[in-house]
Parts: structure tokens; sequence; C-alpha cells
């Protein structure tokens, strides 16, 4: 594991009970995937990084090329070829607990990351998933990517609990996004995905799809899609830096494209993943 800027075993690595990220959620996390022993747009991981610790006035303690030279290290010790890198970065220790945002004087934030072997999920892309609505009960900051999950955990478990494999979130008549991907639409030959802003997270895997539809030619609409619109989707899909693109094969039990994966979908997974292999 990496423990700030040493690579150690798991079981060396301690943090304090009066850790911010343990107490409050008061941290960041970024999740990003190694392609042959690389890891894949690192840039724009550590812009959005960098931009919402701006957001809650948190200092980073590394550099950008420090971060990528750590997990460097960690990839290499742990000799992963393609995998995952999840690492996070809390506001560090203050004693006693006090919901007051301390200075970086007074707190050193903590780095901590792990990195697994991970292969493509080419069953659940290939054949899709199932999602049910789910209303959205998050914060108003989800362009953060915020150590506090727990709406997104919570609406994961309602659609689990109700037998489906996915939640797609839906404000105020409108969707936002599923429980830990950003969600795409096709209507009349149009792609639609809800525009950035404080209601979605800006997704790095969005960000290259959006480039990608639009070198295809596809008509793109960042807009958010009302729920009254579901009866004329004709493709959904959701994506993220793990799993990359995946159909949305029915909502509410109710299949979309006859259950299969879409034309459009197909093309963006295909291209996506050449881009991969550039």
């Amino acid at each position: 594991m990496l423990w700030n800027d040493q690579v150690v075993e798991r079981s060396e690595v301690k943090i304090d009970i009066e850790d911010r990220g343990y107490q409050f959620g008061d941290g960041l996390y970024e999740a990003l995937r190694v392609y042959g022993g690389k890891m894949f747009m690192f840039d724009e991981h550590f812009a959005r990084l960098k931009r919402c610790a701006d957001e809650i006035r948190l200092k980073l303690p590394f550099t950008k090329s420090e971060l990528k030279h750590n997990l460097e290290k960690l990839i290499a010790a742990e000799n992963i070829d393609g995998g995952e890198i999840y690492f996070q970065v809390s506001r560090g220790t203050l004693a006693p607990r006090n919901h007051r945002i301390p200075s970086f004087e007074e707190v050193k934030p903590v780095l901590t990351g792990n990195v697994i072997p991970y292969e493509r999920p080419v069953d659940k892309q290939k054949n899709g998933e199932t999602a049910c609505l789910v209303e959205d009960k998050r914060w108003l900051h989800c362009n953060i990517k915020s150590l506090s999950l727990l709406g997104n955990v919570l609406s994961l478990d309602e659609a689990l609990q109700n037998g489906y494999d996915d939640a797609l979130l839906v404000r105020d008549g409108y969707f936002t996004e599923a429980s830990a991907s950003n969600v795409w639409f096709v209507i009349d030959g149009s792609l639609y995905t809800h525009q950035d802003g404080n209601l979605v997270l800006p997704g790095i895997t969005k960000l290259r799809l959006l480039e990608i539809a639009r070198s295809e030619g596809l008509t793109v609409k960042e807009e958010a899609v009302p729920v009254s619109k579901l009866e004329k989707v004709d493709e959904c899909f959701v994506s993220n830096s793990i799993w990359e693109v995946v159909p949305i094969v029915s909502v509410d039990g109710k299949p979309i494209n006859n259950g299969k994966i879409g034309k459009i979908t197909a093309l963006l997974q295909d291209k996506y993943i050449e881009w991969i292999n550039k």
C-alpha cells in the first residue's frame, strides 16, 4: 500500500481515530485504471483532484509529479499490469474533534492508496445491467469527489434490495447519474448526458467519451433528460473509469432496446478501448 510517500505493508498503515477522513468524511478520493502497467488519464484525474481540493479548501500535501511518482512506485511494487488504483487524501488529524476546518499549519493531510489486479468486465459490458429509478437524495456538491458517499451507497442498496443491479438517480423529475457512474441516453439518434455542474460528478471517462462521440459525428447534447422521456429512450448506458462503458438493458423491469446492447453504445465501447490501446 501507499502511505503518504512510502510503499508499505497494509499492516504498517496506522490512521489516527481523530483523522478527519474517519470523523467527518473530510477528504477526497480518485479511482483510475492501469493498462499495460501504466495509469490511464492520470493528468485528467489529477486535475479533478486539484479542483475538488480547492473546492473544499484542502491544500494537497504533494505535487502532481510527486503523486505520479509514488503511484508508479506502488504499481511496480505490486507488479500490476492491468488493474485499478484507489487513493484518498484526508485532511488529517486534529484533536480534539472539531467541526472547524483547520489550517494547513495545524494538520498534515494523509494519503493512502492501493492497487489491485482488475480485468475488463467483458460479461457486464456485453450483456448489460438492470436498473431502477431511485430518488436522488444526495447533497448538492456532487461535483466534489468526496469520501462522503453514504448517499450513493444507500441508492445502490435500494436497487439491490429490489433485485436490480444499479440505480438511476432522479432529482426533480430529471436523471442525474447512476449510483457510481455517469448515465447516458440515446434518443432519436442523439446522445444525451447530464451537463457538468453541482448535481453530477464530472467523469473522466465521460470526458473522453464526449470527445469520441463528437469525432464519430454523433449529435451530443449535454443536458438533463426528464424521466418523462424514458419511453422514448432507444439506448442507455453508464460509464466510469473502472467499468468503462456498460449498457443498461432494462429500467424498472422494462427492456431498453429489447434488452440488448445498442449500436451507439457498442460503437463507443469499441472506440474507447481503441483509445486505451493507442
